[in-house]
């Protein structure tokens, strides 16, 4: 899942949808995430790498690598393996 210049692409497929709220939500595990701008992005079980420019991380298990927003809160269910960083927000790791 990719998302840049505002289109969003999955497996190679451009899904971009019309209306400018994009909120981001993954049932189960995820591997690796990069968006430049999103409202969320709810993941319910661990991810490996999760990075966006805007939005709220919320992952409900734990993060193997590193999670960034420049604008937004991270809060992770379980252990940040990797680092976690944010400019405008909270970050909370509940172990």
């Amino acid at each position: 899942l990719t998302i840049a210049n505002g289109k969003v692409i999955v497996n190679g497929v451009d899904v971009t949808p019309d209306a400018k709220e994009i909120n981001i939500t993954v049932e189960g595990d995820l591997q690796s995430l990069r968006a430049d701008a999103c409202n969320s992005i709810e993941v319910s079980g661990n991810a490996g790498q999760i990075q966006t420019q805007s939005g709220d991380v919320s992952v409900g298990g734990f993060v193997s690598g590193s999670v960034s927003t420049m604008s937004g809160d991270i809060d992770c269910g379980g252990n940040i393996g990797g680092s976690a960083s944010t400019m405008s927000g909270n970050i909370k790791s509940r172990k």
